[in-house]
């Protein structure tokens, strides 16, 4: 991944005001990798006082579509086309980390998957696995 790429996928993130008021942020950023971590706010809990699955997959898809983007040359973005998500445990705890990952690039699809886990006390819980594929666009 060149340094450029890194630089452009923390402006992106930087961007996305979703992210902003989740209170997402980017911790991890390799070729082919990404780690995003966001706190369990009140305003983003269920009823039961879990995670919300929206933020559950709003971070997953993010870490997911930034791994594909670290994969990508420079001037291009990616979208997602499809987003598939297994929920695995109610999301308890402070916050959530999404690892998301490149499983296969390609120049018209990237396959991608992200596990999201639940923090409580120093301690991980799988909570979630988002598979899916994103597309490749030009920006310029």
């Amino acid at each position: 991944m060149s340094p450029q790429n890194s630089i452009c996928i923390h402006e992106s993130f930087a961007a996305q005001s979703m992210m902003q008021t989740l209170g997402a942020v980017l911790e991890t950023v390799e070729s082919g990798k990404v780690e995003i971590r966001a706190p369990i706010l009140p305003g983003s809990r269920q009823q039961h006082g879990f995670a919300h699955a929206g933020l559950t997959f709003a971070i997953g898809d993010s870490a997911a579509g930034y791994a594909a983007l670290s994969v990508m040359p420079d001037k291009h973005e990616v979208l997602t086309t499809e987003m598939k998500i297994n929920l695995l445990a109610p999301a308890k705890g402070e916050y959530l980390i999404a690892r998301g990952r490149v499983i296969k690039p390609g120049r018209r699809l990237i396959i991608v998957q992200a596990d999201v886990f639940a923090v409580e006390n120093g301690s991980e819980i799988h909570v979630a696995l988002l598979t899916g594929t994103m597309i490749p666009i030009s920006s310029t």
